[in-house]
């Protein structure tokens, strides 16, 4: 049995998706911290803005490994989140700095609670995934 392009895609995928999961915890542990008043807003967006597109990025590295070594399957499993990505990306904010959260409207109640709540989502997905790597 050969190591192959596929097999090392795969390897690179989990340990790329571990540190996605990190980012995801921290995104939830800065959102609760906002709701509880342990940081203000602007704070709290100069922390997370930066943190976007390199999420978005390894995000879709994976999916450009997958796309090149013929995992069709899987690259199928990502896309819906990267359409996602993409969407919510083109829908951000108008701000001098690259990122979604803006100061403004972070503490809007709606909008706190739709970032928690997309939080637990990619929280979820990059969980499911990781083991599906694993086993693949």
């Amino acid at each position: 049995m050969a190591f192959t392009f596929a097999a090392l895609c795969f390897l690179l995928a989990m340990i790329i998706t571990a540190v996605l999961i990190f980012l995801a915890i921290f995104h939830m542990i800065a959102f609760d911290e906002l709701k509880t008043d342990y940081k203000n807003p602007v704070e709290q967006c100069n922390t997370l803005n930066p943190l976007v597109l390199p999420e978005y990025g390894l995000h879709m590295f994976i999916s450009f490994l997958f796309m090149i070594s013929g995992s069709f399957w899987t690259l199928m499993y990502n896309v819906p989140l990267i359409a996602y990505h993409v969407m919510r990306y083109r829908k951000r904010p108008v701000m001098s700095s690259h990122g979604l959260y803006d100061p403004t409207s972070i503490m809007n109640a709606d909008e706190l609670s739709y970032n928690m709540r997309e939080g637990w989502i990619k929280l979820a997905f990059y969980l499911i995934s990781f083991f599906v790597y694993l086993y693949m």
